[in-house]
């Protein structure tokens, strides 16, 4: 009788909302067609909030960017809408009782985060343009506490970590078809290479990072023998699609990153420690600044812009002379540097470089490509954006998760016994530190479309650092 009554409810809805709709059309009004998308995403919120994760991350790669500079904000739809909403329920189920796991709080790479927003949260209130800072804050915030507090818990169950991985690849594969058709009817040319993956991402860069971030992953499903020949087929097909995505970008910094990934691979089947790593790179780094004149006399003394031919190309990020967009990243960084100069403490305030460098450029150092409007990027750099933005502490809170991630990461990779496991572990190290490489001259952590990797990659290493280091558990993917 029950049941019933329930068909006979289903039928009277239904019906409703064919005539509420059919009369919305017919007025022009057509929003009301979403009504079905947002009572299904609600459900999942109630309901199923893992799913609703999951969720986002396969609407991610599919979601559009709307920019307002004059309001220091952009809204990625749908995506964004729904983030927050999943955030201020985990902040009422927090108010109401504390669910957050005390393991997580009390790991290290969760105290760098919060350390970090703390900090972004100070300089917001002394920022020059507070609206533009706490909204900063807020896209951080909803990042973080998605992305990284709620997705850690999702891992905890192991196969929801491919689940993640394979629902952001096949909608950004779908992308990518989308970006090489665009650019077949421009004869796959360097320029067009730049917008043809538009409206979903905003430039190459962004399209390129993304590209070898996803590119160790899908090594490992291609050359894993523990996974079923149909897996290892379909992510064979796969690799090759991001092969030729990868080719065609254009992505200079994409290159570069996967090629200090493999370096990165190769300190790690060596077994070198993670300290050993950062005195050598500490090494590095100061034979550069004792060198940096004759490096500089170098650079400068190669002429090869961007070409559409591949070993030009390759030569031309070098170029520090001629290519516009190389110019154009140190005229940018110089911003930086003197922004920092003015305010080394405190900085400008979250997300307010755009608005804020232009009286600090120099005629001498400007390109064709440079603007004061702030309308077209801002500082290029994960590590120099927050130094004029947020003073001194802005880089070291945000370069100590880095340090913390790494650190954990290596420590889990020489430890786990699981081989699976330990080759998942391997390839999202790999990932992100072709992120950590793009954060040297990019900066795109204020977009969904690397906030839901980059902390979901981490979420996922703390993840297996918590719940299945000691695990050793062994699944073939076809059980997942």
């Amino acid at each position: 009788m029950l049941e019933k009554k329930n068909i006979i409810w289903v039928y009277i809805l239904s019906v409703a909302f064919i005539l509420i709709n059919a009369t919305c059309i017919y007025y022009n009004y057509y929003y009301f067609n979403l009504f079905p998308a947002a009572l299904l995403i609600v459900l999942l919120a109630i309901f199923s909030l893992d799913k609703l994760i999951l969720l986002v991350v396969f609407l991610t790669p599919l979601a559009v960017n709307l920019q307002n500079f004059d309001e220091g904000f952009g809204l990625s739809l749908p995506t964004e809408p729904i983030i927050f909403g999943i955030m201020m329920i985990f902040i009422l189920k927090q108010i109401n009782h504390s669910s957050i796991d005390t393991k997580l709080m009390n790991h290290p790479i969760t105290i760098a985060i919060i350390l970090n927003l703390v900090w972004i949260l100070i300089t917001s209130i002394t920022s020059q343009m507070p609206v533009v800072s706490f909204k900063f804050l807020l896209s951080r915030l909803w990042f973080v506490i998605v992305f990284y507090f709620l997705c850690t818990q999702l891992f905890k169950n192991y196969s929801n970590i491919k689940k993640y991985i394979w629902l952001y690849i096949i909608p950004f594969t779908l992308i990518i078809f989308y970006t090489l058709y665009n650019h077949y009817l421009l004869d796959f040319g360097e320029q067009p290479a730049n917008y043809v993956m538009s409206p979903f991402y905003n430039d190459h860069t962004i399209y390129g990072a993304m590209l070898a971030m996803f590119f160790p992953v899908l090594l490992f499903f291609t050359l894993n023998k523990k996974y079923s020949l149909r897996v290892r087929i379909t992510a064979i097909l796969f690799f090759i699609v991001f092969i030729v995505a990868l080719i065609f970008s254009y992505t200079r910094a994409a290159w570069l990153s996967l090629a200090v990934a493999l370096i990165v691979y190769i300190i790690l089947l060596l077994r070198i420690k993670f300290r050993t790593l950062m005195y050598g790179l500490t090494v590095v780094i100061i034979l550069v600044f004792v060198f940096r004149a004759d490096i500089i006399l170098k650079l400068e003394s190669n002429r090869q812009d961007a070409s559409q031919d591949f070993n030009k190309h390759i030569e031309s990020i070098s170029n520090i002379s001629t290519d516009a967009s190389n110019v154009e990243r140190l005229n940018r960084w110089s911003c930086a540097l003197r922004m920092f100069e003015t305010k080394p403490i405190l900085g400008y305030g979250p997300g307010t470089y755009s608005f804020q460098y232009a009286p600090f450029q120099h005629a001498s150092e400007k390109t064709i490509i440079s603007t004061n409007k702030g309308d077209k990027g801002n500082a290029h750099s994960e590590y120099l954006g927050p130094l004029s933005e947020s003073g001194l502490l802005g880089p070291i809170t945000f370069i100590a998760i880095l340090l913390t991630v790494l650190s954990t990461a290596f420590r889990l990779y020489y430890s786990i016994k699981d081989y699976e496991m330990k080759k998942l572990l391997l390839v999202t190290i790999l990932g992100l530190v072709t992120y950590i490489v793009h954060g040297a001259l990019n900066n795109f952590l204020d977009t969904d479309k690397a906030s839901v990797p980059f902390w979901g990659f981490i979420a996922m290493i703390v993840a297996i650092d918590i719940y299945h280091k000691d695990r050793g558990e062994e699944k073939s993917i076809t059980e997942n």
